[in-house]
């Protein structure tokens, strides 16, 4: 029998994801981001907390997607975090996945961390 719920946690030094922006630039943000996040991230005061944030929302969401049997070869790229003003961040799955899923994701952050939990329920 299996499971219908999964979750993932993830915890990420802003630091680390700093030094990946600045070794790699366009070519990281192009690997593990998409435009609207890159963008609404650029927005705010330290663009690299909150790319932090959706780094490890996407660790979170990838380990509660493997939980449930998916493959771990899913790109980082494909799993697209995003917020409407006043809202909680939003999930879209980007990619081709064996059944469809409804994904809820926190996500918060220090000065030197970002950490964030994915919930995960089979439709």
């Amino acid at each position: 029998m299996s499971s219908r719920f999964s979750i993932g946690n993830d915890i990420v030094e802003i630091r680390r994801i700093r030094q990946l922006i600045n070794q790699y630039g366009p070519r990281f943000f192009k690997h593990v981001f998409t435009n609207r996040e890159v963008e609404w991230c650029n927005q705010r005061m330290e663009p690299s907390v909150h790319l932090a944030g959706r780094f490890a929302a996407k660790e979170a969401i990838k380990k509660a997607l493997m939980a449930l049997g998916e493959p771990e070869t899913i790109p980082l790229r494909s799993i697209e975090i995003f917020r409407e003003d006043g809202q909680p961040p939003k999930v879209e799955l980007h990619c081709e996945l064996s059944r469809l899923y409804r994904v809820q994701v926190s996500i918060s952050h220090t000065n030197s961390t970002a950490t964030a939990v994915a919930f995960m329920e089979v439709e």
